[in-house]
């Protein structure tokens, strides 16, 4: 299992001077400094507003993109969005169709299949699309690396505008490498000066049909009806929560309350959610992995479908088809775990970088278990799979900090049919004959050392259960909403003694507690890990440290307090 070292932060300011200037606690001003927060952006950060998001024209190419929308829907072209197929895409597909058909536009879409297309237009897209009498082609979430195909588009005589939000490719003399489009619109090229580039692609869209909207002098709540799912697909995408993103993320995720689309509200029932109290943790652990499930077992085209669907029936059915995909995902994730933990533990010891070959398991949750591997054993992970081609097997990795993934790859290329991706993550394929000898190479090259495979846990601040109430966690949803790059603040205690538990759940993995400080103040925890391996260290000790969150616990009209405990150490 994974080792964790747990680290208090101690960087250093006037807490109590900001807490003056800002009406806030000093416990929140440390927090703030924690986060990096520097005094001249607290404001922001603390009463942000829509207001306070950048001029969608600071998009290079924006305005060009809208210009040329327009002459086609005068001309009546017709236009075609083509997506990706996660839940970015499908995202941001929405909101252009529906933006485009809102103006004007004759407008349809087409979303490429995970395993025949692989990611991002394809030829055999493009060939659709002028077979089907398609004018121009609208790329989201895609099409910044589609040099070949927008080049065969544009030969075919095809129109086509470029949005996405990806790294922009660079030549071996580093000059950049843009596709051939008409229109590029992507915030990470050269020459753009839009301030927060660490948008989605469905940001990318939304800001686009906003620049529509302004240019037709259309009402601006329109628009704004788009921001849902400019907030889902940032959370969905795992795009850091900050600035503009914080801001969209917050008011996007309130208006879902009064969302008037039919299929979302269809999936949120089904997977029993009040669309009044949305936050990050649904639609990044229960509305996201039934949007994507579409597009990794079936097609992406399920989940946009349900979103464009108008009749409540159908949107029904949709949302029930997308819900049992993601039953069935999970399912085939926990067995793909449970088999590449059984291979695993059956080694004398854990290599540093993890490489499964579980054959039979279907190449779209690959990553899936990868990542789950890395949170068990904090290790680079990759897992293969078989492929189309009986000689290869392809499969996903997903790294730690301290280990470059790409890099590492680099340093096997001679045993690579082809490979890709960035420090976190890569895509790779291979001779099924060289896994053993890539195995080895990846581990012999790694270099990486204890430190380096210990998982670091940053505290904010040592706090007894006493001075948690009501007041103190309002206050901190003021630095909301919480995820990849803005961590829910974490407080920890000493000599913490179980008064008792309970362990529920189908797989055993909800522990709740009853819990004593040192200065005999009790509080409710809640945990989710192996309840079986936290009833054996139960037997030695019942006195830990631990690590919690607070939160509010609503239920029947009832307010708790509850800690949601993040980790813990039994001691004698």
């Amino acid at each position: 299992m994974r080792q964790t070292q747990w680290m208090l932060y101690t960087k250093r300011a006037d807490f109590q001077s900001l807490a003056a200037r800002f009406s806030i606690s000093p416990m929140l001003a440390r927090i703030m400094v924690n986060r990096g927060l520097r005094e001249e952006e607290f404001d922001e950060y603390l009463h942000g507003t829509m207001e306070d998001i950048p001029d969608a024209k600071l998009l290079r190419g924006a305005e060009s993109a809208v210009q040329l929308l327009l002459d086609k829907r005068n001309a009546g072209k017709k236009i075609r969005v083509i997506g990706d197929y996660d839940i970015d895409g499908v995202c941001a597909s929405y909101i252009l169709v529906r933006g485009l058909q809102a103006v004007g536009c004759a407008v349809d879409f087409d979303i490429p299949d995970r395993l025949t297309d692989g990611y991002g237009l394809s030829l055999r897209l493009i060939e659709a699309a002028v077979r089907d009498g398609i004018d121009t082609i609208v790329t989201c979430d895609n099409g910044i690396a589609a040099i070949r195909e927008i080049e065969a588009a544009r030969q075919a005589g095809l129109t086509v505008i470029v949005t996405d939000h990806h790294e922009v490719g660079h030549r071996e003399d580093g000059r950049e490498m843009l596709p051939p489009a008409d229109v590029v619109v992507d915030p990470k090229q050269e020459g753009c000066t839009y301030p927060f580039p660490a948008i989605c692609g469905a940001v990318v869209a939304w800001k686009l049909v906003g620049l529509l909207y302004e240019q037709l002098a259309l009402p601006k709540d329109g628009w704004e009806a788009f921001l849902p799912f400019a907030a889902i697909a940032t959370i969905g995408d795992v795009m850091p929560l900050q600035k503009e993103n914080r801001i969209i993320v917050r008011e996007g995720l309130k208006r879902a309350a009064s969302l008037d689309n039919i299929g979302f509200q269809k999936l949120a029932e089904l997977c029993k959610l009040d669309l009044s109290c949305l936050n990050p943790y649904h639609i990044g652990f229960v509305i996201g992995p039934c949007l994507n499930a579409g597009g990794r077992l079936e097609s992406a085209k399920v989940g946009l479908n349900m979103l464009l669907e108008t009749d409540p029936s159908e949107a029904e059915r949709a949302a029930k088809h997308l819900k049992a995909l993601n039953d069935e995902r999970r399912s085939m994730t926990d067995q793909g775990v449970q088999a590449a933990a059984e291979q695993l533990e059956g080694l004398a010891s854990i290599p540093q970088i993890i490489l499964i070959y579980l054959p039979g398991c279907h190449e779209s949750v690959a990553g899936i278990i990868a990542g789950k591997l890395r949170e068990r054993y904090y290790r680079p992970s990759f897992v293969l799979t078989d492929s189309a081609d009986p000689e290869l097997v392809k499969g996903s990795g997903r790294s730690i900090p301290g280990y470059h993934m790409f890099h590492g790859l680099e340093g096997c290329a001679d045993l690579l049919v082809k490979f890709g991706g960035h420090p976190a993550a890569a895509g790779l394929t291979l001779k099924r004959r060289d896994i053993p000898a890539l195995r080895a190479r990846l581990n012999e090259q790694a270099h990486l050392t204890e430190e380096c495979l210990t998982e670091k846990i940053w505290i904010d601040i040592p706090l007894p259960f006493s001075y948690v109430d009501e007041a103190l966690i309002r206050e901190l949803a003021l630095i909301g909403p919480f995820g990849q790059g803005n961590p829910a603040p974490l407080f920890a205690q000493k000599n913490v003694r179980i008064l008792s538990h309970r362990i529920f759940g189908s797989k055993r993995n909800v522990i709740k507690m009853q819990l004593c400080g040192e200065d005999g103040s009790v509080a409710e925890g809640l945990a989710f890990g192996d309840g079986d391996r936290f009833l054996q260290e139960l037997e030695k000790s019942r006195f830990l440290d631990l690590l919690y969150a607070p939160e509010i616990d609503s239920y029947m009209g009832r307010n708790t307090i509850q800690l949601r405990l993040k980790g813990w150490k039994f001691h004698p």
